[in-house]
């Protein structure tokens, strides 16, 4: 299994773009529980933290795809440093200004979310320009979505780890010049500075008018449901189960699944139509979360909550593969961007809804909406089946590309969007 991973990682600037963008993704991935510790230590009340906490996670789904877009139009190294730049001094003037303000408060945190770069979105528009063959491609991608586990359960333990140390308000501060340094890493390096997108039509909806992008988001949006919800469902559960401890176990399981999940998947080489095998993936991720409505004791719960996030890291591999083969043509960093931005709002979603589920019916019928919600995500890839697989509108076939040194004859693999 770690052959295919090292092989990525050897080849030359792959491990730097890595760990450069999960380094530079550490404010967003932290930015949540950042705030409220800060609001807690400055003496907030918890419904002001949530609506800070609020206000970033929508400016950030804002944000994402419209910075992607400029990156299509003008490149990494412009967009990425400058908008990195813009979101660290948003929020170092929230942790120096505190609540006295609340308005200023309430621009400088929406201001940290709207300018974080799209490093994400960008990481997965390098990878065809440094790695020599598709199959590399996908296993890259498999592996960038177990990193994104490690970065969201590493990421909440430095926060903790740096307010224990010194403060919420250094916390705030160090992640966010840390997250610099990585966007900058990125950018200087030569991968990212000599991409370019390939020419694009000019047009309002830009990655949005590919209908097979359109459904993936879709059935994406209703993926981030189930995930939500299950967090605050957990947390129902915990309260009649261990308290804390037991919420912290089924998260980290959470978690586990999908790292082990994601390994695997990215270990092998995958025969047949991407499409096809996302509604297995997802058909399968929706019937493991079933399993969660037994509520049996913590240590078998556990289990369960691993096995119900076993196939999400290989859903989201997935779907990067169908993202580049349906974005049309000069919109990939875009289409990448929207990707994510879907998928915070339905994580949203689930975590608003969950919440009256759970108050009206109780931790079982709060396990229910995943489940729920994974079936309607496969509901929409059934039926529209016919619009993900046609080919992408915009998309060029490279069989004599002169920036594919493999010949590729796939559409949208490395010929639009190779440096």
């Amino acid at each position: 299994m770690a052959t295919g991973y090292l092989e990525i990682l050897r080849a030359r600037h792959a491990a730097r773009l890595l760990v450069g963008t999960l380094v530079g993704r550490l404010p967003n991935a932290t930015a949540a529980i950042a705030i409220v510790l800060f609001i807690r230590a400055e003496g907030g009340s918890y419904s002001l933290a949530g609506a800070l906490a609020a206000v970033y996670g929508v400016a950030n789904a804002v944000g994402q795809p419209l910075l992607g877009r400029l990156v299509d139009l003008y490149g990494q190294p412009r967009v990425q440093l400058p908008a990195a730049l813009a979101s660290a001094l948003a929020m170092a003037v929230f942790a120096f200004s505190g609540t006295e303000v609340l308005p200023l408060s309430y621009v400088a945190v929406a201001g940290a979310g709207l300018f974080t770069p799209p490093l994400e979105g960008g990481l997965r528009a390098l990878w065809s320009s440094v790695l020599r063959r598709e199959d590399q491609v996908h296993t890259a991608y498999a592996m960038d979505a177990v990193a994104q586990e490690v970065m969201f359960t590493v990421g909440p333990l430095l926060v903790t780890l740096c307010t224990a140390l010194w403060s919420a308000q250094v916390a705030l501060l160090v992640l966010n010049v840390v997250g610099v340094l990585g966007a900058l890493s990125v950018v200087v390096s030569p991968p990212s500075r000599a991409w370019r997108s390939a020419p694009r039509e000019a047009h309002w909806l830009g990655a949005l008018r590919s209908p097979g992008l359109l459904v993936l988001l879709a059935a994406f949006l209703f993926v981030g449901v189930a995930l939500g919800s299950i967090t605050v469902a957990a947390v129902s559960y915990a309260d009649d189960h261990g308290g804390d401890a037991v919420y912290g176990w089924l998260m980290a399981a959470l978690g586990l699944g999908a790292l082990v999940g994601g390994a695997v998947y990215g270990a092998r080489r995958w025969a047949g139509a991407p499409e096809r095998r996302l509604r297995l993936l997802v058909g399968l991720l929706a019937v493991c979360y079933l399993p969660l409505m037994l509520m049996p004791g913590p240590v078998a719960m556990t289990a369960l909550t691993a096995l119900a996030g076993v196939f999400l890291a290989p859903a989201i591999a997935c779907a990067f593969v169908i993202v580049d083969r349906h974005a049309p043509s000069g919109t990939v960093t875009e289409a990448f961007s929207w990707l994510v931005t879907t998928f915070t709002v339905g994580a949203s979603v689930g975590t608003g809804l969950a919440g009256p589920v759970v108050e009206w019916g109780g931790a079982l019928w709060g396990f229910a909406v995943p489940g729920a919600a994974g079936a309607v995500s496969l509901l929409v890839l059934l039926a529209t089946g016919r619009v993900l697989a046609a080919p992408a509108r915009g998309a060029v076939v490279a069989a004599a590309s002169e920036n594919d040194p493999n010949r590729a004859a796939e559409p949208r693999f490395s010929s639009g969007d190779r440096a």
